[in-house]
């Protein structure tokens, strides 16, 4: 297919997919169990953490997750002071012993750096305003091992987890789905979460050549996606991951 009939194409797949019944079976549904700002964020970071293999056990650690935090992640936020071994959680390679450094992380990004929304700065590019939260994050003492939890871009990661994060926090189109909470960041500079869907369907429409699903190929990717919305790239996501999923291309 020519540019034209891509961008055509994918954007006939954005209204198809956008819409709240995507939320269902999306690890989105736990942050919209909450109102308020804080605990969509906390939660919805945490969750977008732990979201990679089976959709529904990624769900399933989510209720776990609120569990855990009494249903009002803020509030267990700021007064959390617990030990690791207090913490009964595993999803995947995510253990206790990570859960209790990213609980002791948010704490002091929300007592001491004005939260998240602060800490992702919306004056830098994608990649550095990961690389700019990696650090404050990994000011808490914390062990080697739960790093590995936290993309790095420097490193070749593409984020695909931080970058979901970020679609749900800053995306506000009115369909639903992403909470638009942070007005301040643009919808312009947001990449999309790469992952093996979203790749596949990408190389099979030549937006991506290269082999590897890295921070290179997601910047690959982007130059094709922004061109076919400056304003807002990030919506082809839905586009792609939904024709992957669904087998349509």
């Amino acid at each position: 297919m020519k540019s034209a009939e891509i961008k055509a194409f994918l954007e006939e797949k954005v209204i198809a997919f956008n819409h709240e019944a995507f939320i269902e079976n999306d690890p989105i549904i736990i942050p919209h169990q909450f109102e308020q700002k804080e605990d969509i964020e906390i939660i919805g970071f945490i969750v977008a953490t732990i979201a990679w293999g089976n959709r529904a056990s990624i769900i399933k650690n989510g209720y776990k997750l609120m569990e855990i935090m009494g249903n009002q992640p803020y509030e267990f936020i700021k007064s959390y002071n617990q030990s690791p071994d207090d913490l009964t959680f595993v999803h995947r390679t995510f253990n206790n012993v990570d859960l209790d450094f990213f609980f002791r992380s948010l704490q002091n990004i929300y007592l001491n750096k004005g939260g998240l929304e602060s800490v992702f700065s919306s004056n830098l590019n994608a990649k550095e305003s990961i690389m700019h939260f990696r650090e404050v994050f990994l000011e808490v003492p914390h062990e080697k091992r739960s790093e590995k939890h936290l993309a790095n871009p420097e490193k070749g990661s593409s984020a695909k987890r931080i970058n979901m994060f970020l679609r749900w926090m800053v995306r506000n189109d009115k369909k639903g789905v992403d909470f638009g909470l942070w007005t301040k960041h643009d919808t312009a500079k947001l990449y999309i979460p790469l992952d093996v869907h979203t790749a596949n369907a990408a190389r099979k429409l030549k937006l991506i050549k290269r082999n590897a699903n890295d921070w290179k190929a997601l910047e690959e990717l982007m130059l094709h996606l922004q061109r076919f919305d400056p304003k807002d790239p990030c919506k082809y996501d839905y586009a792609l991951f939904g024709v992957s999923i669904n087998k349509e291309i």
